[in-house]
């Protein structure tokens, strides 16, 4: 059975360059020796040519165009497609040793959001996990999962299932890629983060666009990736390039204020934090000092601190007074609703009419 890749049909069986070689040789009543005279080659080499034990060179490709009268792009061509059929048919026999990778791997849920094609053979399914890893093999595989979340700074929380959370991560990594964005500006990016502030009013439909284009315009890619099972992450923040960033978004948490708290905690991260760094927020209470100073500039851009704390000094959180706060700081009510939750001043059942949810349409993202 032939084996398709990329839309090219493989065949089980490839026959070298030298069996067209000798097909020639028999139409034309040469012989081996013949050709080896008229060519200046060894009549070992023509007999290794002929076996397949031999390549065929530019140098011995114009050669055989010059006696035989067939262009040397043809045997070029023919020899450059038998090496590499050769070579797929090794890495198969290397890549059945070690489909049980895919079991790290959350394959069936990466094919239902678009990110992996289906495969027929476990053996092509792993190719699709290695080209969409960018990875050549199942070792290098290994090895740049293990990088990815060793460079991470993670936040205390629930275990991720790594096979998941390296998937989702790649996927992030690939819209960023593919998403073009101006060099980063400091001042730029801090007068989207205000921008940013207003769009909390409104809804997914009307709000990831212009966040997007706010955002790349400033240098940092702002990509909303649907969660695998068991990733436990609601944000992750890194650098692409010196002058490119990254802010890489799920809907774990699904209420609104926590979403818009994570983007702004993870705009802090940039803002504050050395090109270097890579931070992964795995729960919902992060720890650490890097983590702390992310909070704080998401609280403090949300609402600035003597707007709050003239709001909570007032003692009365109904659902009245809440929203005429959030009107005159432009926000959503949701993030007063969720910083008073967080804080205590009033019970998670309260004020919940206020705090809209978000959920993945049904489309592939």
């Amino acid at each position: 059975m032939a084996e398709k890749i990329a839309n090219q049909y493989i065949p089980d069986e490839v026959s070298p360059p030298g069996e067209t070689l000798q097909e020639t040789l028999e139409m034309l009543g040469m012989s081996q020796a013949e050709l080896a005279e008229r060519t200046g080659r060894p009549k070992q080499a023509i007999n290794e040519i002929i076996k397949g034990k031999k390549e065929i060179t530019a140098q011995t490709a114009i050669q055989f165009e010059q006696v035989l009268g067939i262009p040397a792009s043809f045997w070029l061509a023919r020899e450059q497609n038998y090496r590499e059929a050769l070579a797929r048919h090794a890495q198969t026999a290397d890549l059945a040793d070690e489909t049980e990778l895919l079991r790290l791997f959350p394959v069936k849920k990466m094919v239902e959001f678009g990110w992996l094609k289906a495969a027929r053979s476990k053996i092509d399914q792993l190719r699709e996990l290695l080209g969409y890893f960018g990875a050549a093999g199942p070792e290098q595989l290994k090895t740049l999962c293990l990088h990815q979340q060793a460079a991470f700074r993670k936040s205390d929380g629930f275990e991720a299932d790594t096979g998941a959370l390296n998937a989702w991560l790649r996927q992030g990594e690939l819209l960023g890629q593919q998403t073009e964005a101006r060099p980063y500006s400091h001042e730029r990016f801090m007068r989207a983060l205000q921008e940013a502030r207003l769009l909390t009013r409104k809804k997914p439909s009307e709000f990831m666009e212009p966040l997007r284009e706010l955002c790349a315009d400033a240098g940092v890619v702002v990509a909303f990736v649907r969660e695998l099972p068991k990733i436990r992450a609601s944000g992750a923040t890194r650098w692409l390039k010196p002058d490119k960033a990254l802010i890489q978004l799920s809907l774990r948490f699904k209420w609104a204020d926590q979403i818009w708290f994570s983007f702004f905690h993870e705009a802090g991260h940039i803002v504050l934090h050395g090109k270097t760094e890579v931070f992964l927020d795995l729960a919902k209470g992060t720890t650490g000092e890097r983590e702390d100073e992310a909070d704080r500039f998401a609280r403090n851009l949300l609402i600035p601190p003597k707007d709050w704390e003239h709001f909570v000094g007032m003692g009365y959180f109904g659902a009245k007074s809440v929203v005429e706060f959030a009107n005159r700081l432009g926000i959503s009510p949701g993030i007063v609703v969720g910083r008073l939750q967080h804080e205590g001043r009033i019970r998670f059942s309260e004020l919940t009419h206020l705090k809209p949810r978000f959920a993945w349409a049904e489309s592939r993202s």
